[in-house]
C-alpha cells in the first residue's frame, strides 16, 4: 500500500487533480460547441451532459461509436464517432485529455481549411460553366 501512495501515478489526490483540470478543459469545449447547436439540442446537449444523466449518457456514446464502426451503411458514419468519444469522456478520465486534443487539433484545422478557402476571395469557377449559351 505503500508503494501506491508514494507513486504519483497511483495517488488518487494527483490523478484527481490532472482529471479536474481535464474535466475542466473538456467542459469549456462543450460549452463552445453547443453555443453552435440550435437552442433546442442545446438544453439536451446541457441535460445528457449533468452527472444525474450518466445513465443515459453512456448508452448514447456507445451506441455513437457503435454506428461511427458502421460507416458503410447509410446515415451512420465516421461522423458519430467524435460524439461517442465526447459523451464516454465525460465519465471516464483517462478519455478526457486526448478527446479534448483532438476536439481542439480538429477546430484548429476546420478553422485553417475556412480561411484557405476564403483566401482566395469567389468560389472558384470556370469561365462559361453553367450559363447559357454565348455565341460562338
Amino acid at each position: 500500500m505503500g508503494v501506491l501512495a508514494a507513486n504519483p501515478v497511483y495517488c488518487g489526490e494527483a490523478i484527481g487533480t490532472m482529471s479536474d483540470s481535464d474535466q475542466e478543459k473538456l467542459n469549456r469545449q462543450f460549452e463552445r460547441l453547443e453555443l453552435r447547436l440550435p437552442e433546442s439540442m442545446r438544453g439536451f446537449t446541457r441535460w445528457l451532459r449533468k452527472p444525474s444523466s450518466r445513465w443515459v449518457r453512456i448508452p448514447f456514446a456507445l451506441l455513437f461509436i457503435a454506428g461511427g464502426l458502421m460507416g458503410f451503411l447509410p446515415v451512420l458514419g465516421l461522423w458519430m464517432l467524435p460524439i461517442g468519444f465526447l459523451l464516454l469522456a465525460q465519465d471516464l478520465p483517462f478519455l478526457r485529455r486526448p478527446t479534448r486534443r483532438a476536439l481542439v487539433g480538429v477546430e484548429r484545422w476546420w478553422r485553417a481549411r475556412k480561411r484557405h478557402g476564403r483566401g482566395g476571395g469567389e468560389p472558384r469557377s470556370t469561365p462559361g460553366a453553367g450559363g447559357g449559351g454565348g455565341a460562338a
